[in-house]
């Protein structure tokens, strides 16, 4: 069985240096808040170049309580993209405001920038772009827009820790960049976390006191907030990650560069587009690559005719793979209230009915990305026959 992701690999490979940061902090007894947070979140603002980090419980949590430090409310429009998880618009329901869709770019499944500008109405709040499977928006296209008309962004970058757009990293171009460390994704730890990132000192404060119950001095609460702190023991794992992320972020270039070669005969399959070019980036050639979008792969997702059904041959044949995301946010029952018909946003229908994710993790070797090309190519070719 080859595995859509493995999460246990990365432990095994840095048990002696976890186990020890684990130990080390259930024997100091600080378990909320303490050293490892404080340090973890300087270093991601290090590695983002940017001047702020918060740690909060979770992904969903960094969206809801950016929107939130914000004053996004009742009321209020965000725009965002109808292909991707829940939690993007869930976050926007939270505060009490409503996702406007539009529809995403065909090419690299992220929200379409050239299609924003008709939805904006005075009601507009800001611009949630989500960076997905780990593929930059198109940062310049987008803030163009947002800065013409004074809308902040919030970028959603729970998939693409890493990735850069023009050699800097996507969190850093909108008021705030959030992130999640839930245990699949590129940096994960061994439960739940998040982050805010930012370069807003105001953003920055509003969503360190909000964490923790809307108080800056403790027993002492200016608003309702949440209790939303990246736990201490996920922050020493984090901390032991973190330097190995740019190498293991690398490794899913490289594999996606490989899948990309290795499917390029297979002409009932579309590929990611970035690296079609062949261009890989790799640590030697990184400053030529630097104007380059820079993916860092969190999923290699294909689009296939007949999805479910290859999808299920494979998995018969022992290789993880899934669908996400097969119903497009505007299609979801949640938001059947906003009035969205079937057909609206073609372009995320499309990929909702054919996009399939292939393993992907740095420690998939060649072997095991050999037997997935292969039993896909058993797949396609039966399907045809």
């Amino acid at each position: 069985m080859i595995p859509l992701c493995d999460v246990t690999q990365q432990y095994h490979d840095l048990k002696p240096e976890i186990d020890a940061a684990v130990e080390a902090v259930l024997a100091g007894g600080q378990y909320i808040l303490g050293p490892n947070v404080k340090a973890f979140e300087q270093e991601v603002a290090d590695y983002l170049g940017c001047n702020h980090a918060v740690g909060v419980g979770n992904g969903t949590d960094a969206l809801h309580l950016a929107l939130r430090a914000l004053g996004v409310g009742p009321g209020d429009e965000v725009i965002t993209t109808p292909f991707t998880f829940i939690a993007s618009t869930e976050a926007i329901g939270l505060v009490g405001a409503t996702p406007v869709f539009v529809d995403v770019d065909p090419q690299t499944y992220n929200i379409d920038p050239s299609q924003i500008e008709a939805v904006i109405t005075p009601r507009t709040k800001a611009i949630l772009p989500v960076h997905l499977y780990g593929q930059p928006c198109d940062m310049d296209a987008i803030m163009r827009v947002a800065e013409k008309h004074a809308i902040p962004v919030v970028e959603d970058c729970a998939q693409a820790i890493g990735a850069t757009y023009k050699g800097r990293r996507v969190g850093t171009f909108g008021v705030a960049g959030c992130f999640s460390f839930f245990p699949t994704k590129n940096l994960g730890c061994c439960g739940d976390g998040g982050m805010v990132v930012s370069n807003d000192a105001r953003m920055f404060e509003r969503v360190e006191m909000l964490r923790r119950h809307g108080g800056r001095k403790k027993y002492h609460h200016e608003e309702l907030g949440l209790n939303s702190r990246l736990d201490e023991l996920q922050a020493a794992i984090l901390r032991i990650k973190l330097p190995h992320l740019e190498v293991w972020n690398h490794e899913r270039r490289t594999r996606a560069y490989l899948y990309n070669q290795r499917l390029a005969s297979f002409g009932d399959i579309v590929r990611p587009a970035e690296l079609d070019s062949g261009d890989l980036v790799t640590p030697t050639n990184q400053q030529e690559c630097s104007k380059l979008v820079d993916a860092v792969y969190h999923q290699y997702t294909i689009l296939v005719d007949d999805r479910d059904t290859v999808q299920t041959a494979l998995v018969r044949s022992g290789i993880g793979c899934a669908a996400y995301y097969p119903v497009a946010l505007h299609r979801q029952a949640v938001h059947r209230h906003l009035g969205y018909a079937g057909g609206t946003f073609p372009v995320a229908e499309r990929l909702s009915r054919h996009c399939l994710s292939l393993p992907m993790y740095p420690e998939l070797d060649s072997n095991g990305q050999s037997s997935v090309v292969k039993s896909l190519a058993r797949v396609t070719t039966a399907r045809a026959a």
